[in-house]
């Protein structure tokens, strides 16, 4: 399997970004999808989840409010919605897959696009 990440930038404060992750070799309704960050200096936090077959959504405490996470299956693709941008949300955004396909356990990472918010 892969995740290929997109939609990174530097966004003003306030701003907003979407960031997508396409997935391929394995089927996103069948995992669970999740969004991470790691600011410089900082441990990697996962900031949103959705569950595979019922698409439940979570979040984390610091960006609540302010993104959404959602799932095309027919693009096979996870998307992440971030508005309201602050400089403390300035970190490198990993796509995470977690599941099994024919009982084998799975783990990937997307290659993590930079999102900067300038102070």
């Amino acid at each position: 399997g892969r995740l290929v990440e997109s939609g990174g930038g530097l966004v003003q404060p306030g701003g907003a970004l979407r960031l997508s992750c396409a997935a391929s070799g394995f089927t996103v309704s069948s995992y669970v999808m999740s969004w991470y960050r790691q600011a410089p200096g900082k441990e990697r936090e996962v900031v949103a989840d959705i569950t595979g077959a019922g698409g439940t959504t979570t979040y984390a405490d610091a960006m609540k409010g302010r993104i959404t996470i959602s799932r095309d299956d027919a693009k096979n693709t996870v998307y992440l919605q971030m508005n309201s941008l602050k400089p403390e949300d300035t970190a490198v955004y990993y796509c995470n897959a977690f599941g099994y396909t024919n009982y084998r356990r799975n783990d990937y990472w997307g290659q993590g696009p930079q999102v900067t918010v300038p102070s």
